[in-house]
């Protein structure tokens, strides 16, 4: 995989070091703002990434690169995404994929006609301890009650509430918890058993963005919820629990650090196949493999469950009466 990186920011940033352990990719292009320009050109040097632009349209263009790794801010990325699949290019895109459902409808028809791999970056899709934990499931009787909360206080919010409003709480930018931190807790429950039959998100809305909220997923058997702050602080917890026994996951949706089995409150048995410390080697490495083998079945089979993950976001969106992006 040759790629371009779309982006200078926090993610590319933490993302960066990874790279030493993926050989298959080749660091190619870095694309940033005029603004970013020098901090991209340190990046460039430090990783050996041969060819810097601060224009987007040019680096596609001119670029020896063959996929194009889009994070940048959320709103951005319909627009980003779009672009690089009309120049031919393959796309691995940071999670969401887009604000609206029929944004993320036309990049999927738009990838699929051009018969170009496009995924989405959400980390735990492809954790091994996500998978044991899919597999666990039989053993743990029919489910009744999921329960995840990622509620994490934003540095930024403090600023907000002096009315300062960076892209996180700016609902013009597809700002919120529901985006940035619920997420993840979407992902990992709709990556377990598809998609709802309601959906309603019931959500703290100040300045018309969802600083915190709490969202209820019907699966008709089984209740499922979520919760997400960005202006509140406190543990991580994520639990499904069946008749049988219940599945206690330690670590953000995110990272998934491992899990525990219980019966009551006994403690059966502890989980842990981590396969790196770091929570997007996983993901990378499946990406160059879809990439290089040209895996349209696999790309279609993961456009299938962001494209439930995409639905659930905007009926909750509806339910709450966001009006993002």
């Amino acid at each position: 995989m040759k790629l371009l990186i779309a982006g200078s920011g926090f993610i590319v940033e933490d993302w960066l070091p990874l790279t030493k352990d993926l050989p298959q990719i080749e660091l190619t292009a870095i694309d940033s703002t005029k603004r970013s320009e020098e901090k991209a050109k340190k990046l460039a040097k430090e990783y050996g990434i041969k060819e810097r632009y601060a224009d987007y349209e040019q680096a596609l263009k001119e670029t020896k690169a063959d996929t194009v790794y889009v994070a940048v801010p959320n709103f951005l990325h319909y627009d980003f995404v779009k672009k690089a699949l009309e120049a031919g290019k393959n796309v691995i895109c940071e999670k969401p994929f887009t604000i609206k459902y029929d944004e993320f409808k036309e990049l999927k028809e738009l990838a699929l006609k051009k018969d170009l791999v496009l995924l989405e970056a959400i980390t735990n899709q492809y954790l091994t301890n996500y998978k044991e934990l899919k597999d666990k499931l039989a053993d743990i009787g029919p489910v009744k009650i999921v329960s995840m909360n990622y509620s994490q206080y934003s540095h930024r919010y403090d600023a907000f509430k002096e009315g300062k409003i960076q892209p996180v709480f700016d609902p013009k930018k597809g700002g919120g918890a529901l985006m940035d931190l619920n997420i993840y807790n979407i992902h990992f429950i709709v990556g377990l058993f598809g998609m709802p039959k309601e959906v309603h998100y019931m959500a703290n809305i100040q300045r018309d963005v969802d600083t915190s909220g709490i969202l209820t997923m019907d699966y008709g058997d089984f209740k499922a919820v979520a919760i997400a702050a960005k202006d509140v602080g406190g543990p991580i917890t994520s639990t499904i629990e069946g008749e049988k026994e219940a599945l206690v996951v330690n670590g953000s949706p995110g990272v998934m650090d491992s899990f525990d089995i219980y019966h009551n409150s006994d403690k059966l048995g502890h989980v842990d196949d981590k396969v790196h410390a770091h929570r997007m080697y996983e993901e990378f490495v499946e990406f160059a493999k879809i990439i290089k083998n040209h895996d349209m079945e696999k790309v279609r089979k993961a456009l299938e469950h962001s494209d439930h993950v995409m639905k659930v976001l905007q009926m909750a969106c509806d339910d709450a009466g966001l009006k993002l992006g």
